[in-house]
């Protein structure tokens, strides 16, 4: 929206910078911190005057991270992100179609993760949502996004592309549209769930957003430079730089959440946060032509979600075959492998945000090796 006052440059001169995309994508990502450390306090004293505490022991509260203290910590901190990701979008990237279906997919699972953890404090539901009510918002995302994506002229022949990494021409030119609608739907409720299984430590799952929303600004700015995405010989998509503003307000707004979620945590991120930051973040892979990118460089969250998968199929498959269950891992997700082996909390944590960016700085290399 701000970014139309370099029309009028002409009566201030500096504001012909808001034509540049990385000064935009800079001014994004204050303006989310700001506005996250405004609300963070008033967010976390509504919850607590509200009581919209847990009380329940979940992968936060159990009897390895079970500290009394962390009951009746507010899990909605994912509104704290929503809020100042949104607002600073809307205010600095240039409306467009990528930019429309992004904010979409957010605003929906931002809903459907704030019913879950509306169950969970309020009705005392320790299950939330259905699985299958779950299911309904995700397809809604998806659905609707690639329904959009198919009928707008500019997004519909470039989001039938499939990319690979390390191949310097698309694999697929024109995928078939329940193709399509299966991939996205797939990296939409993958990752979503990805990164609501990593949201168990203090500030483990918002650390680990920072550099995987950092490494797709940059990802998303190349493809919509048409020089510089045929330097790295990468896809170009007309317009998706807009989506570098919102991985700069998504890297401003989740710092201003783990200002609040460090350890000892004020707030979590909750179903709120993780549900839809995955879904954000997996739509937006797809759009630049790097979905496959995004298994590298959420590299964290991707083994989050197969040490879950491989416990439980480890588990079922042995108790059918011998009677008793075996377990591959101590506690899965992975995280709590760790502390149940004696590592404290934090130092989980910060092993794995240098494993998130040692898997970032992997999924750049990929932009130059083709």
């Amino acid at each position: 929206m701000l970014s139309y006052l370099s029309n009028f440059e002409s009566v201030f001169g500096p504001l012909r910078l808001l034509r540049y995309l990385t000064v935009r994508m800079m001014l994004a990502t204050v303006t989310a911190v700001l506005i996250g450390f405004v609300i963070g306090p008033w967010l976390i004293r509504r919850f607590r005057t509200l009581k919209l505490g847990q009380n329940f022991a979940d992968g936060r509260t159990g009897d390895i991270a079970g500290k009394r203290e962390k009951q009746n910590t507010p899990p909605m901190g994912g509104l704290i992100i929503f809020i100042a990701v949104f607002i600073s979008s809307v205010l600095w990237a240039e409306p467009n179609v990528w930019v429309l279906v992004s904010l979409f997919v957010y605003a929906v699972l931002t809903y459907a993760g704030w019913r879950d953890d509306y169950l969970k404090v309020v009705r005392q539901n320790h299950h939330g949502i259905s699985s299958w009510e779950k299911i309904s918002w995700q397809s809604l995302a998806a659905l609707v996004a690639l329904g959009v994506l198919l009928w707008h002229p500019t997004s519909a022949t470039l989001i039938r592309e499939l990319w690979v990494p390390f191949f310097k021409h698309a694999v697929i030119d024109q995928m078939p549209w329940w193709l399509l609608l299966v991939l996205l739907y797939l990296w939409i409720v993958g990752f979503s769930n990805a990164i609501n299984l990593t949201d168990g430590l203090d500030g483990l799952a918002g650390g680990c957003t920072v550099t995987v929303a950092l490494v797709f600004g940059i990802m998303a700015y190349a493809a919509g430079n048409a020089k510089v995405a045929e330097y790295l010989l990468i896809s170009y998509v007309r317009g998706s730089g807009e989506l570098a503003v919102i991985c700069g307000a998504l890297i401003g707004g989740t710092l201003a959440f783990l200002w609040f979620n460090a350890h000892p945590a004020e707030v979590f991120m909750g179903d709120t946060g993780s549900l839809a930051l995955g879904g954000l973040i997996g739509v937006m892979a797809f759009m630049i032509h790097q979905p496959l990118t995004l298994v590298i460089v959420g590299g964290v969250f991707v083994v989050e979600a197969l040490s879950v998968i491989i416990q439980v199929g480890c588990f079922k498959f042995t108790k059918h075959r011998t009677g008793t269950g075996h377990r591959v891992f101590l506690m899965a997700p992975l995280h709590h492998h760790f502390q149940k082996l004696g590592w404290p909390e934090t130092k989980v944590v910060l092993r794995f945000w240098i494993l998130s960016l040692i898997c970032a700085l992997a999924g750049l290399g990929t932009l130059k090796l083709r």
